[in-house]
């Protein structure tokens, strides 16, 4: 299964926080899944972490990329269809970063690994796994 870690689940499996329910970590440490984080979660990571909104993970400017790619994540650049895409999403979701997650879940068929109920609605056609 390809899935898609929106950046609060990111940041909670990074962490082992407790907020993060079983079943998404398990699924994202389950090998025969390929687990993705969209450069749209580390652009929201980094514009929170610069306002003070978030306390930056380590490696954040200098070599967080790499280092989710050590640990086996994929990285999804933002294309220009996925930015299109947001345009013909209901307007359901107010987040920008959000909606361009969402929309590069349904352009690539993905499963979003995520604890934003919001994610769920029907109207998105995407599937979501956290509980």
């Amino acid at each position: 299964m390809k899935l898609l870690i929106d950046t609060a689940a990111l940041i909670w499996f990074l962490r082992k926080d407790e907020e993060i329910s079983a079943r998404a970590a398990g699924a994202i440490e389950d090998s025969r899944n390929q687990v993705y984080v969209s450069a749209a979660a580390l652009w929201e990571i980094s514009v929170k972490a610069a306002t003070g909104a978030l306390v930056a993970p380590e490696g954040l400017g200098e070599t967080l990329s790499q280092d989710l790619e050590e640990a086996g994540f994929r990285i999804l650049p933002i294309e220009g269809r996925h930015a299109e895409e947001v345009y013909r999403l209901p307007r359901v979701h107010p987040d920008p970063f959000d909606r361009l997650m969402i929309a590069q879940c349904r352009c690539e068929k993905m499963t979003a690994v995520t604890n934003d109920v919001t994610w769920s609605d029907r109207r998105y056609e995407i599937a979501t796994v956290w509980k």
